[in-house]
Order: structure tokens, then C-alpha cells, then sequence
């Protein structure tokens, strides 16, 4: 599973998906380990509100996408390509994946 996050800094989570080009990501491994990847640079013109839908985009290679505020007409445009988006108030990229991850993967909860 990828999980990709807005974070403009490449340090913490921030806002306005549809208009970020930097993305930390992430990767939920069949031996049940979070691995950080190579993040996503995007020019201006592959930013999500500027992309003219032609041809491949790399945030659509995600699983997950965790934002902090985004307008609903995103999350919608990205579920139609497979993206499922979250956000959170969570400024650190890594407890937000974390987060994430024991949410939509049950064994991934650590024990109470």
C-alpha cells in the first residue's frame, strides 16, 4: 500500500493538495513494515488543480493521500482515479501515516 502526504517543506503535513507539488511517501510492505520512499516533486503544471489529465501522474500511483485541509471537489476528483484521500491535524508526516495505517489495516494495531 502507498501513502503519499502533502508536505510543501518535505517536514510536516501541510494543506491545498490540489495545489501542492511536494510529497512524502510512504509504503505499507507485504512484510508489514512502513518503508519511507523517494518523495514526489511535481512541476507547477502537474499540480492536481493544473494538470490537463492527459497521461500519466504520479500521485496517481497512490493508495492514500494524507492532507491537512482540502476542498471536497478534491477528494472527489482523486477517488475517481483510485486515490483515497484523509486529513488530519497532524503536523508529523510519520505519526499521520502510522495513524493511517492501524486505521485501515487491523492487524497493523499494536496490541492495548
Amino acid at each position: 500500500m502507498k501513502i503519499g502526504v502533502t508536505s510543501q517543506n518535505l517536514r510536516t503535513v501541510t494543506g491545498h493538495a490540489s495545489k501542492a507539488r511536494s510529497f512524502l511517501v510512504y509504503e505499507w510492505t507485504a512484510e508489514q513494515a512502513l518503508q519511507s520512499v523517494e518523495p514526489i516533486e511535481l512541476s507547477m503544471e502537474m499540480s492536481i488543480h493544473a494538470w490537463d489529465k492527459r497521461g500519466d501522474h504520479p500521485l496517481l500511483a497512490l493508495d492514500y493521500l494524507i492532507t491537512g485541509p482540502c476542498g471536497k471537489s478534491f477528494i472527489n476528483q482523486m477517488k475517481q482515479y483510485g486515490v483515497r484521500v484523509r486529513t488530519t491535524d497532524e503536523t508529523d508526516p510519520l505519526v499521520a501515516v502510522q495513524a493511517l495505517v492501524a486505521a485501515v489495516v487491523p492487524w497493523a494495531r499494536k496490541p492495548a
